[in-house]
């Protein structure tokens, strides 16, 4: 009887399991599904394998077009350098053609002048004659006419510093000019301003009453307004400043007086020869006369009587307790003389000649140290120039010359 009742109670106990126990839960997942699934997956990685294979194929076939595309990209360029080359001979082959079939050509006197010009009176060697543009350039479309260009215009420098040569202390010297000074001018408002200061304060001289006269070369680069080559106004009744009024008016300064409704008659890019003229306050009248290239500008009358100033002359500028309304412009050959001179002897045709010997100089400043920051006073007097600035940037020698 026992025994019954305990096989009855492990019957409701499996009863109740499997009441709780949730009708799809499976103790084992069907094999016949996994092997499905690994036959899946294989596929996968087997299709992978295979695109692999495909972009490595591309990329290599890819690779080879890129190394034929840069064969020939560099078969381009030595093609194309090769035609600029040969397009060039042919270019100047045409041109030297045209030359050698036509020697009068306008192209070669226009080019001489040209260079000739901007070589002036210096002599210059092979290798420095060929940095003149217009002279490479000859060379490059006619090698024999160059040459003999250049031997031709040697030659007429050596005949024209012949005919210059001055007896110094000595023996005999060549007259050269080989620089002038270059000026930026006008621009303190940029914070620019660039001169030479000297310590010629023509008080020292005399010159209100011995009277004076002023050589200078000017090549203007700018023509405007209260533009100075060089002088002093240390007060209105001392003046002693020369350059321009407006581009097209000159102003004389002497004294108490300035003239500055006569025309100049100057254009920019060009050399002129200026010279003043004043009789002294001794003289009556008190002729102020100003020639450009030995042609006489003006012709009037100054008073300068005031003196006591203590202002030294500038150059590229006026002295007006400072650096004043500069000029852009190439100055050259500035003489000062204690007298009255002939105009035509310091003009000489307009080729600039050698004044140290002439009476009464004063102050000689001819530029020609061509380097360093000082502009030597040839007189005798010691006035040395100093190239200065207000700012950053000195006055430039120049090779330009009148």
């Amino acid at each position: 009887m026992k025994l019954k009742e305990h096989i009855e109670k492990l019957d409701e106990s499996l009863d109740e399991y499997s009441e709780e126990a949730p009708k799809s839960e499976k103790l084992f997942v069907d094999i016949k599904q996994l092997q499905r699934e690994i036959q899946y997956k294989d596929k996968s990685i087997e299709s992978l394998k295979n695109e692999s294979v495909v972009l490595k194929n591309k990329i290599s076939i890819i690779e080879e077009e890129k190394s034929t595309i840069l064969e020939k990209l560099d078969k381009s360029r030595w093609l194309e350098s090769k035609v600029a080359l040969a397009t060039k001979k042919v270019y100047e082959d045409k041109v030297k053609s045209v030359i050698n079939e036509n020697v009068d050509s306008k192209i070669i006197p226009v080019l001489t002048e040209v260079a000739r010009r901007k070589q002036g009176n210096q002599q210059l060697n092979w290798g420095n004659w060929l940095k003149i543009p217009e002279n490479r350039y000859l060379f490059h479309i006619n090698e024999d006419i160059a040459k003999k260009i250049f031997e031709d215009t040697n030659t007429l420098i050596d005949r024209s510093l012949g005919n210059k040569r001055t007896r110094g202390g000595g023996g005999l010297t060549e007259f050269v000019n080989n620089y002038s000074l270059t000026f930026t001018g006008n621009t303190e408002s940029s914070g620019t301003s660039d001169y030479v200061s000297t310590t010629f304060d023509p008080d020292d001289y005399n010159l209100n009453t011995t009277g004076f006269t002023l050589s200078y070369w000017v090549r203007p680069d700018e023509l405007g307004n209260f533009m100075f080559a060089l002088g002093r106004q240390p007060n209105s009744s001392e003046r002693f400043e020369f350059g321009i009024y407006t581009a097209t008016k000159q102003f004389i300064g002497v004294g108490s007086g300035r003239k500055r409704s006569e025309l100049h008659g100057m254009s920019t890019g060009n050399w002129y020869h200026w010279a003043i003229t004043y009789a002294g306050n001794s003289a009556s009248p008190k002729t102020l006369k100003a020639y450009r290239d030995g042609t006489e500008v003006l012709d009037t009358t100054a008073t300068w009587s005031s003196t006591g100033g203590d202002a030294p002359i500038y150059f590229g500028a006026r002295n007006n307790g400072g650096y004043s309304q500069g000029w852009d412009c190439n100055l050259d050959e500035v003489a000062i003389f204690n007298e009255v001179k002939d105009v035509s002897t310091l003009y000489n045709s307009g080729t600039p000649s050698d004044l140290q010997d002439e009476s009464g100089l004063v102050g000689y400043w001819r530029f020609e140290n061509g380097s360093g920051t000082v502009a030597t006073d040839l007189s005798g007097n010691g006035n040395h120039g100093t190239l200065t600035t207000d700012d950053t940037g000195l006055p430039t020698w120049s090779s330009d010359t009148p």
